[in-house]
């Protein structure tokens, strides 16, 4: 009798310790399941603030919009946490930029090089009207539009009107960056007759198959097919716009974008590498640095790519500083340049 009341006790005591552990299994899959998936953004009284009625005022008074279609669109204007985390603070990896084993993961994997070869092979007369008209090179058009979108299969899914607005009027490094850009959507959705709620695009707020924000669209955009539009997501609009952007900021056909260099070791801190701070090639060489290809130019941006393992240290020319001049990243271009090479 003792001996079964023991069983039964033990019995007991097993069923609460499974039915604990499952439960403590299910909260921890929910707050893992949880913490993954993305906040969306919230209702926000954006008017409320005061930095934001002096911009609903100069926009009345400069760019003489209605004071009635302001006020409705910022009432309607959203709140996106996560976008405002990853600008808050110091840049973190990962955050606005990705790393190179991101790059090469995801921008450089086998799809998108075939995806790059079918995109040279299908638009190759737009792309070299393009070439043709600009004087810049088509294999680095295709290294754009792979990067930025892959081809078009990938344009964002975030409201814009809500990432500018939240970037716009809330404490974060590039503040003063994205409160011009939050003014230029206002400004390209009348030029363009598009609907401001119904844009879509990066949590950084660009748009189409070359994630342009609203500044580089006014600037840069093209009605390349000649539809009587000009439309971020269209391919052959997307050409004509990155051909244009290559030629206003100094790019030169056939000359050198970027080589490898002799460097063999793990990890490079000789001195430091920049996409922005040019070395002379003289000077590179006295440190130990060659290029393995040829080099024409006398100064050399220094760029290194962070594999896992180990550096890559490459020597980049004027062109190369161009690439990066859309997007501020080492491995922003390197991605381009290496695309190109691959449609060669």
């Amino acid at each position: 009798m003792v001996f079964s009341k023991k069983k039964e006790i033990n019995l007991c005591y097993d069923s609460i310790m499974k039915l604990l552990k499952l439960i403590t299994t299910i909260l921890l899959t929910t707050l893992i399941l949880h913490a993954k998936e993305p906040t969306p953004p919230v209702p926000y009284n954006y008017l409320k603030k005061q930095e934001v009625k002096r911009f609903v005022n100069m926009m009345v008074k400069k760019y003489h919009f209605k004071r009635s279609y302001m006020n409705e669109v910022m009432q309607n204007a959203m709140l996106d946490k996560d976008t405002l985390k990853r600008y808050v603070g110091k840049y973190r990896p990962n955050t606005t930029n990705g790393t190179w084993e991101r790059y090469k993961d995801h921008v450089l994997d086998e799809n998108t090089l075939r995806l790059a070869k079918e995109f040279k092979k299908n638009y190759y007369t737009t792309l070299l009207r393009a070439e043709q008209e600009y004087n810049i090179d088509m294999n680095y058009i295709v290294g754009f539009i792979g990067v930025e979108s892959k081809y078009g299969t990938y344009t964002g899914d975030y409201r814009v009107l809500d990432s500018l607005a939240t970037l716009a009027f809330h404490k974060n490094r590039m503040k003063k960056f994205f409160k011009a850009e939050f003014k230029n959507l206002f400004l390209l959705m009348r030029e363009e007759n598009r609907d401001i709620y119904a844009q879509y695009g990066s949590f950084a707020g660009a748009m189409g198959v070359v994630q342009q924000v609203p500044s580089i669209q006014r600037r840069f955009m093209v009605d390349y097919n000649h539809d009587g539009k000009r439309d971020p997501w269209d391919l052959e609009d997307a050409i004509g716009l990155i051909a244009k952007f290559m030629k206003k900021k100094g790019w030169r056909k056939d000359a050198v974008v970027a080589v490898p260099t002799n460097f063999s070791g793990k990890r490079f801190r000789k001195i430091k590498c920049s996409h922005r701070k040019p070395y002379s090639v003289t000077y590179l060489k006295k440190i130990g640095i060659r290029p393995i290809e040829p080099f024409y130019e006398k100064k050399a941006y220094l760029l290194k790519t962070k594999n896992r393992e180990y550096d890559d240290i490459w020597m980049g020319g004027k062109n190369f500083r161009v690439l990066t001049k859309y997007n501020n990243s080492t491995s922003y271009g390197m991605a381009i340049h290496l695309i190109a090479q691959s449609v060669k």
